[in-house]
């Protein structure tokens, strides 16, 4: 039996293709996105993630004509690059909103109909930039090191619900995240930091368009989606990238700060 999906960020990049694969599937997926706008099997419905009343009022439109909700997609996010002393209010504000409170905006719409028929399950779009700071992306990492938390905290609270948590960690994916990624103005100009971030960015951009194809991650994603008891967390990344995580996990926090340092030329 086909499930009512609702994913954010449909319109690119994991959203697009998790939802495309899903939709293939056979089930019905809503796609919430600023564009909006038709996209084949898929239902898009135009809305911001930061907005909370507005997604509580497309949740309860979904509930509604469907009369459930059985899986819930955090995807949407953007990434803002720079030195953290140099963020602006907005930046940071526009960072955290998207990634971190988006997924707080969505979670709290959709729970109260989860409690109400008694099952559902939330899958929540973190990083490996969510497990280890990465160096000039420091609040795109600091606000996926807050749906890590979040998500922990609220699997604890929705699991006598029915309910299930669970999040996936990629690593470097080729999608439009990398162009559509805005650096600060203020670190580009900065004679201390401009030239080491723009040494770092270089990289960064590099490993990001020669990794892994966003097809792998719908395919994981589609696999939670059909999974009874799904796992906590899935990292999804290279051999490489994997390890790290795996490293971050067992060596004192100074070795991994200078690993990152030494990695990303900072």
């Amino acid at each position: 039996m086909g499930k009512i999906i609702v994913i954010t960020g449909a319109s690119s990049g994991f959203g697009k293709a998790t939802a495309e694969l899903l939709a293939s599937k056979g089930h019905t997926v809503y796609g919430v996105s600023r564009r909006g706008g038709a996209d084949g099997a898929i239902k898009q419905v135009q809305g911001n993630v930061r907005d909370a009343a507005q997604m509580r009022s497309i949740v309860a439109e979904i509930a509604e004509r469907e009369g459930r909700i059985d899986v819930l997609i955090n995807n949407a996010g953007m990434g803002i690059g720079g030195a953290l002393e140099l963020a602006t209010p907005e930046e940071i504000d526009l960072q955290m909103g998207t990634n971190f409170m988006g997924c707080v905006n969505m979670c709290q719409a959709v729970l109260p109909v989860m409690r109400r028929q008694g099952y559902g399950k939330i899958i929540n779009l973190s990083s490996i930039g969510g497990v280890m700071g990465l160096p000039y992306q420091g609040f795109y990492s600091a606000s996926k090191f807050a749906i890590e938390g979040f998500s922990e905290a609220l699997a604890a609270e929705v699991k006598v619900f029915g309910i299930s948590v669970s999040m996936v960690e990629p690593g470097d994916f080729a999608t439009g995240f990398t162009a559509s990624r805005r650096n600060s103005e203020a670190t580009l100009q900065d004679r201390s930091y401009g030239p080491i971030f723009r040494r770092s960015l270089s990289l960064i951009e590099k490993e990001e368009n020669g990794g892994l194809k966003p097809e792998v991650l719908a395919k994981r994603i589609a696999h939670i989606v059909d999974c009874r008891r799904p796992a906590m967390r899935y990292v999804v990344a290279n051999l490489e990238q994997w390890a790290s995580v795996a490293l971050k996990r067992i060596i004192p926090g100074r070795w991994m700060v200078n690993i990152l340092k030494d990695y990303y030329k900072c």
